[in-house]
């Protein structure tokens, strides 16, 4: 069987590579088309795609996306994996807009599942299985665990003190990085913390390379193509604002501190001044027991699966949904013609 991955962000080599090793793992083939960006992440035994004739001769059974979107005339079912954790709670609804471009949504927790399944039964153009999200299985699978690349991170940083890990989402709405800057700079002078900065993929140039100039003896810049886990196992306590990396993070039974986050909750400490940034990770460097509590109730929601094996799940629910030709019990996806136009000029075809 062959499979296809599409992708378009730097994020989603960490999303789709613990699938790959499935994949690979019961004998079937992987390739990987690349959009709108350069290849130099991919690997050399990680098989590239890189015209819509390749895909055609190629005949993928199903093409994953953890994006927003899938180009339709490519051959296999669609399937979303998804880019990130969210949930009503956690300001992001876009995770739930239904653009009719896939057939089978792989959903990571029970009440993301309820939310899909309506959809389904009011569109009734795709199908919905909860498998967990394949990005997380390295955190719980040691065997295949790519935080085992870098195992001497935080080693490397040379440094005894509390690490501090920042990170920020790129949407205006949202992002702290801007607001925090200043703040921070002034931190990673003081020498209370060793930071950990790293920032999302779409973070304007201009504001990546202030942060990179932080660098030095008390902070540490890491590219966004870097594999984030080794990243959340260094850090000691995480800043961040409304972005699913501090989901991620959250998994790990580890503290939380938020800059005027969309998600408040108990299970996180939320400012909205940046002087409360310090007394905030000193609080929450003490790990109180109310606060991990309402973490792990909360995280449990989010993504209750600890045993590494959701990438199983994901290829399990795409042989079903093939063997059981689901696809034959859908209706048909509507026209949808303007986006339709729109991906076909981003891929430079107009094939129908």
């Amino acid at each position: 069987m062959r499979y296809l991955f599409f992708i378009q962000q730097l994020y989603a080599y960490s999303i789709l590579r613990p699938l790959q090793e499935v994949i690979r793992a019961r004998g079937d083939e992987v390739a990987w088309f690349v959009q709108g960006m350069d290849t130099h992440q991919l690997r050399a035994d990680e098989l590239h795609l890189q015209t819509l004739p390749d895909v055609l001769k190629y005949q993928p059974a199903a093409v994953f996306a953890p994006g927003n979107w899938v180009p339709d005339f490519f051959p296999g079912i669609k399937v979303e994996v998804f880019h990130g954790l969210a949930n009503d709670q956690t300001g992001k609804r876009g995770h739930f807009r239904i653009r009719g471009l896939f057939d089978l949504y792989c959903t990571h927790a029970p009440e993301v599942t309820r939310q899909f399944q309506r959809l389904a039964s009011q569109y009734r153009t795709f199908a919905v299985t909860e498998t967990g999200w394949p990005k997380l299985d390295p955190l719980f699978d040691q065997q295949k665990c790519l935080i085992d690349q870098h195992p001497d991170f935080r080693a490397s940083l040379g440094s005894n003190r509390p690490v501090v890990l920042y990170s920020s989402t790129f949407s205006p709405s949202l992002t702290s990085a801007p607001a925090l800057f200043n703040t921070i700079r002034a931190l990673t002078r003081n020498g209370h913390y060793h930071w950990l900065i790293t920032l999302h993929p779409k973070t304007p140039t201009n504001l990546v390379e202030q942060y990179q100039g932080l660098a030095g003896q008390n902070c540490t810049f890491i590219d966004s193509s870097f594999t984030v886990l080794p990243l959340l196992k260094s850090a000691d306590a995480m800043l961040c604002d409304t972005s699913s990396i501090a989901l991620e993070y959250m998994l790990l039974d580890k503290p939380l501190v938020t800059f005027r986050t969309k998600a408040p909750g108990p299970h996180l400490i939320n400012i909205t001044r940046p002087e409360e940034i310090t007394p905030a990770l000193d609080r929450a460097l003490t790990r109180p027991s109310d606060l991990q509590k309402a973490a792990r109730h909360y995280i449990d929601g989010l993504h209750p699966y600890r045993d590494g094996q959701s990438s199983v799940r994901v290829l399990k629910a795409v042989d079903d949904f093939i063997q059981l030709n689901t696809q034959a019990t859908l209706k048909r996806k509507p026209l949808n013609l303007w986006r339709k136009i729109k991906m076909r000029r981003a891929m430079n075809s107009f094939r129908w």
